[in-house]
């Protein structure tokens, strides 16, 4: 049996955009969570999220596991970029896009890989 700690890495893992949210992105449950992700949705590629509302074993875990204790989390390529502050500070001063470009093109090119084995 997998447990909460074994979940998170292999979302963390295997999503090279992922949001921790509250809430869906089509409807947020929390102001922080629509900011977070109008922002990520402005940047034009897609992404993975994962409803802490629904999954209140992730939500108790994931911030020891990331040393952050609020939400949103946003997570690229496995690293911890951070919450609603820092995402809408990094998209309005043009940091944001560039980097969810680049871990799209990163996936874009492993799954190409996986393709050709």
């Amino acid at each position: 049996m997998s447990t909460t700690l074994d979940n998170i890495k292999q979302q963390v893992s295997e999503n090279p955009i992922l949001i921790y949210m509250k809430g869906t992105p089509q409807l947020p449950q929390c102001g922080f969570s629509a900011q977070t992700v109008q922002a990520l949705m402005a940047c034009g590629e897609r992404f993975a999220f994962v409803n802490i509302l629904d999954n209140p074993d992730i939500r108790a875990e994931l911030p020891k596991y990331a040393n952050w204790p609020t939400f949103p989390q946003l997570w690229l390529n496995g690293e911890l970029v951070g919450g609603c502050d820092i995402v809408v500070e990094m998209y309005q001063n043009g940091e944001l896009e560039p980097m969810i470009k680049e871990a799209a093109a990163k996936a874009g090119a492993d799954e190409e890989k996986a393709g050709d084995a």
